[in-house]
C-alpha cells in the first residue's frame, strides 16, 4: 500500500502555492511526531520482571545498571501501521547507604551509584547482551508494507532464503542477533536526572567547654569569644555604667557560655544518562554549610602582610556592620573560606560485557562507614571522596562481586600556577606520589530475594573484605615560616620542591571486614578495620629516624584497630525500632590527648615509637555532643549506645511522625589520653521529635526519605572524671565541670 504524503487534518487544492504546501506538510509532520512520542506503544503483557538489584550506597551492594529497563516483549507491530514508540523510562534513584546509629534513613540520590566501592555492580546476565538497548528506549522503525504485498514476487523468496535482517517494527534488539551498532547509537536518548536536598539547621551549644579553663588553642572546645573565663582571658566591655568618670564609662567582664547560629546547604546530584550502559554522575553543593548572616554587606578580606587575612575598610554605604542591609554571595578568600558553588564529585560509568568501569572523582563507602564513608546523608558534613579508576565484576549466580581500584591519593606538587590558569598541568615528580591500590570481595544477596528469604523465616548472611595498600617514598610537607620557599606551594618551581624533599618511607595496609546477619525483623552488622604500617620520618628532620635507645628500632610504627557494630529489632510493622550500638577505637598510652595537635603528628611521651590511636570517620555519628562536636569523632575511646525510635503516626503514602531516644556511655581506651586521666568520659542522653511529609514519591519506601522533613533534637552531656582536671590543674584554678546541652532544629526538602 503506498504511503500518502498528505497528513490528517491538512488539505491542498490545485491552486495552493508550493511554499504553503511545504509549510503545512512540515507542521503536520512535527505534530504527528510529537503525538507519537508522547503516547506509549500498545504492547502485550510484559513477562515477569527480573529481581531488583541490591540498593546502591549500602555496604557491598551492587548497583543497578544505569537506566535499566524491563525485558523486551518482542511483540510484532500490526500490519500496515507504524508502532508508536514508548516514552523514555526513568532511572530509579540510588538507594541510601547504611544508616548511621540513631539517625534517620539517608535520602536516596545523595550517593548516586557510587556511594559504595562495591555497590558498583552486577555484571550483565548471561541471557542478555549487555549492549542491547531495552525496547522502551528504541525509536520506531519505518512503517512496513502490509502483509499481502510484502510476500509477493521473487524478491521475497530470495529474502526468505538468505539470513537478512528482520524488520522489527520498533522492537530493535528483539533478539541479540538483531542488534546493530547504528540502532544503538541512533536511538539512544540522553536524559538528565536530579536528586539531592536543601536543608537549614539551627543549632544552640551551651557549656560545650564543660566549665574547663584551658587556653583556647589547647582546649577540647574553645570558649566563646565573648566569655571572660579567667584573669588572662577577660573581655571587659559589657554592662557599661550610666555615668562617665573622666570622660569614659566603666565596664564589667562579659560572661557567656552559649553559642547559637544557623547554616544551610543546597546539594544537587545531577546524572546524565547517555545510554543504558553509559552515564556521568556528579555532586554540586551551593552555599555549602554557609552560616546565615556571615557574608553581610561591606565585609571583605585581603591577604595580610604577615600571612593570613585582614579585613578591608568598609564602604561608605555600610560603614559599620550595624548598617548592613543585605547578604553578599560567598567568595573564597574575600568574605568566606568557600565559594558559593562547590563541585565535589564528577565520575563516569560504563557497563562492559564483563563488568562496570568507573573513573573520576567519586564517593568511597564501605560497610557501616566507620573508615570509608561517602557522607551522603541528609544531615552529613564530612565525606570520603577519592580520585579513582575502578573495575567491578562478579558472579551473579552466587551473589559474589569483586572490584579492583587504583587511587590517586596525593600527587604532590604539580605545574599548576596562578599565573597560568589554562593548559594542562602535570605532576612534577613520581616518587612523592601517595599511591593506593584497593581490592574488594563481597557477597551481597539480591534485595528482592533477600526479602523472600526473610519472609520464609530463613537467615541471610552478607559480608566482604576491603583491602587497601598505600605507600609513599619521598615527600615535601614543608609549610610556612623559614622554609616556606622550599614548600610545594602553587606555582613552586621543581628546584624549590626538590630542595624540600625528605625520605618519608611510608607504607601501610588497611584490611576492613564487613559482616551482616539478617533474620526476620532482626539485623546485626559489624565492621572491623586495622591500619598496619611504618613511617621513616614524621616531619622534615632526618634526625627523627634514629632511635637513641635502640639502633634496630628505627622509624615509627602504625598499629591501629577499630570495630563498630549495630543491632536492630523492628516491630509493629516497622513503626518501632529498638537498636543497640557499640564501637571501639584503640588508644595510645604515649600520647597526651585524644584530639590530635595542630600542625603535626602527636608527640610520643615515651620510648615507644608506635602510633595506635584509631579514629572513626567523622560522619559516623553516634551522639549529638561529645563525639559529634567536642571530640569531632570517635577516637581513642569506646561507647555503648542503646536507643529506640517510634513512629506514632504513619501513613501508607510515607507520611510519618515519631520520637526517638538514645543513651551513650563513653570511655577512653587509654586513661592517660583523657584530660582527667580517668576512663569514664561522660553519659549523654539524646532525644528527637521528627516529621516527614507525603510530598514526592521517594518516601513511598520506608527506607527512603523524600519531600519535606523536619526534626527537633535535644542532647545533654553529663561529663565524668575523664573530662575533669588533673590535681596540678586544680591547684592553679579549680573548676566544677558543667553539663553541656544542645538544641537542634532541622528543616529540609529531599528529592
Amino acid at each position: 500500500m503506498p504511503i500518502s504524503l498528505r497528513s490528517p487534518g491538512t488539505s491542498c487544492s490545485p491552486g495552493t502555492p508550493r511554499r504553503r504546501l511545504r509549510s503545512g506538510l512540515a507542521l503536520a509532520l512535527v505534530l504527528g511526531a510529537s503525538s507519537a512520542s508522547a503516547q506509549p506503544a500498545g504492547r502485550p503483557a510484559q513477562p515477569p520482571a527480573a529481581p531488583a538489584q541490591p540498593p546502591a550506597g549500602q555496604a557491598g551492594a551492587p548497583a543497578p545498571q544505569p537506566g535499566a529497563a524491563a525485558a523486551q516483549p518482542g511483540a510484532a507491530a500490526q500490519p500496515g501501521a507504524a508502532q508508536r514508540p514508548a516514552a523514555q523510562p526513568g532511572v530509579a534513584p540510588a538507594q541510601p547507604g547504611a544508616a548511621q546509629p540513631g539517625a534517620a534513613p539517608a535520602q536516596p540520590g545523595a550517593a548516586p551509584v557510587g556511594g559504595n566501592d562495591v555497590e558498583a555492580l552486577e555484571p550483565p546476565a548471561p541471557s542478555r547482551e549487555p549492549l542491547m538497548p531495552p525496547a522502551d528506549t528504541a525509536a520506531p522503525a519505518a512503517p512496513q508494507p502490509a502483509g499481502p504485498e510484502a510476500s509477493e514476487g521473487p524478491a521475497a523468496a530470495t529474502a526468505a532464503e538468505q539470513p537478512e535482517r528482520k524488520a522489527t517494527q520498533g522492537e530493535i534488539g528483539a533478539r541479540p542477533s538483531e542488534v546493530y551498532a547504528e540502532d544503538w547509537w541512533s536511538h539512544a536518548r540522553p536524559t538528565f536526572e536530579f536528586h539531592g536536598y536543601y536543608r537549614l539547621r539551627w543549632e544552640l551549644f551551651n557549656s560545650f567547654a564543660l566549665g574547663r579553663v584551658d587556653p583556647r588553642d589547647r582546649a577540647l572546645w574553645p570558649q566563646p569569644a565573648d566569655n571572660s573565663y579567667n584573669a588572662t582571658h577577660s573581655v571587659d566591655v559589657c554592662n557599661p555604667s550610666e555615668t562617665t568618670s573622666g570622660g569614659s564609662r566603666t565596664f564589667e567582664p562579659c560572661t557567656n557560655d552559649t553559642q547559637a547560629g544557623a547554616n544551610m546547604r543546597f546539594r544537587l546530584n545531577p546524572e546524565l544518562h547517555v545510554s543504558d550502559n553509559l552515564r556521568i554522575l556528579s555532586q554540586v553543593d551551593l552555599l555549602d554549610n554557609v552560616v546565615l548572616g556571615s557574608t553581610p554587606e561591606g565585609y571583605a578580606n585581603r591577604p595580610g602582610a604577615n600571612g593570613g587575612y585582614e579585613v578591608v575598610r568598609r564602604g561608605g554605604y555600610s560603614p559599620l556592620g550595624a548598617f548592613a542591609g543585605t547578604q553578599w554571595a560567598p567568595s573564597a578568600g574575600v568574605n568566606s573560606p568557600k565559594d558559593s558553588i562547590s563541585v565535589k564529585r564528577i565520575w563516569g560509568e560504563y557497563m562492559t560485557p564483563v563488568g562496570l568501569l568507573r573513573f573520576g572523582r567519586m564517593p568511597n563507602h564501605w560497610g557501616l562507614g566507620m573508615v570509608a564513608n561517602s557522607g551522603d546523608g541528609h544531615d552529613s558534613d564530612y565525606q570520603s571522596t577519592v580520585d579513582r579508576l575502578m573495575f567491578v565484576t562478579g558472579i551473579k549466580k552466587y551473589d559474589l562481586y569483586f572490584a579492583g581500584a587504583w587511587d590517586w591519593t596525593n600527587e604532590g606538587a604539580t605545574s599548576a600556577s596562578l599565573q597560568d590558569l589554562e593548559g594542562q598541568p602535570y605532576d612534577l615528580a613520581q616518587a612523592d606520589d601517595v599511591d593506593q591500590y584497593v581490592f574488594v570481595a563481597v557477597r551481597r544477596k539480591n534485595p528482592e530475594l533477600q526479602k523472600l528469604e526473610l519472609a520464609r523465616g530463613n537467615a541471610v548472611v552478607n559480608g566482604g573484605v576491603y583491602f587497601a595498600y598505600r605507600q609513599q617514598t619521598l615527600a615535601n610537607d614543608t609549610t610556612g615560616g623559614a622554609d616556606a620557599s622550599t614548600s610545594a606551594s602553587l606555582g613552586a618551581s621543581a628546584d624549590d620542591v626538590a630542595t624540600g624533599y625528605v625520605h618519608r618511607g611510608a607504607e601501610m595496609i588497611l584490611p576492613d571486614v564487613w559482616f551482616q546477619f539478617l533474620y526476620k525483623k532482626f539485623r546485626f552488622e559489624l565492621e572491623a578495620a586495622m591500619i598496619y604500617g611504618s613511617i621513616d620520618l614524621r616531619g622534615q628532620a632526618e634526625a627523627d629516624y634514629a632511635n637513641v635507645l635502640s639502633d634496630k628500632d628505627t622509624g615509627w610504627g602504625v598499629r591501629q584497630f577499630g570495630i563498630a557494630s549495630q543491632a536492630e529489632l523492628t516491630e509493629m510493622e516497622g513503626r518501632l525500632r529498638l537498636h543497640f550500638g557499640f564501637g571501639y577505637a584503640t588508644g595510645d598510652d604515649d600520647v597526651p590527648s585524644l584530639k590530635p595537635v595542630a600542625g603535626g603528628m602527636d608527640p610520643q611521651n615515651s620510648t615507644d615509637r608506635t602510633y595506635s590511636t584509631f579514629r572513626f570517620h567523622p560522619d559516623y555519628r553516634v551522639d549529638q555532643i561529645l563525639f559529634r562536636n567536642i571530640l569531632s569523632r570517635v577516637q581513642g575511646a569506646y561507647y555503648f549506645r542503646p536507643g529506640v525510635d517510634w513512629d506514632f503516626a504513619r501513613d501508607k503514602n510515607g507520611q510519618r511522625a515519631g520520637i526517638g531516644a538514645a543513651a551513650i556511655w563513653s570511655r577512653a581506651s587509654e586513661f592517660v589520653q583523657a584530660p582527667g586521666n580517668s576512663r569514664d568520659l561522660g553519659l549523654e542522653l539524646n532525644g528527637q521529635l521528627y516529621f516527614q511529609s507525603k510530598d514526592g514519591t521517594l518516601n513511598d519506601d520506608p527506607d527512603k526519605m523524600g519531600g519535606f522533613y523536619t526534626a527537633v533534637q535535644y542532647g545533654v552531656l553529663f561529663p565524668l572524671g575523664g573530662l575533669g582536671q588533673l590535681p596540678g590543674e586544680q591547684a592553679v584554678q579549680k573548676v566544677d565541670l558543667e553539663t553541656a546541652q544542645t538544641v537542634r532544629w532541622y528543616l529540609g526538602i529531599l528529592f
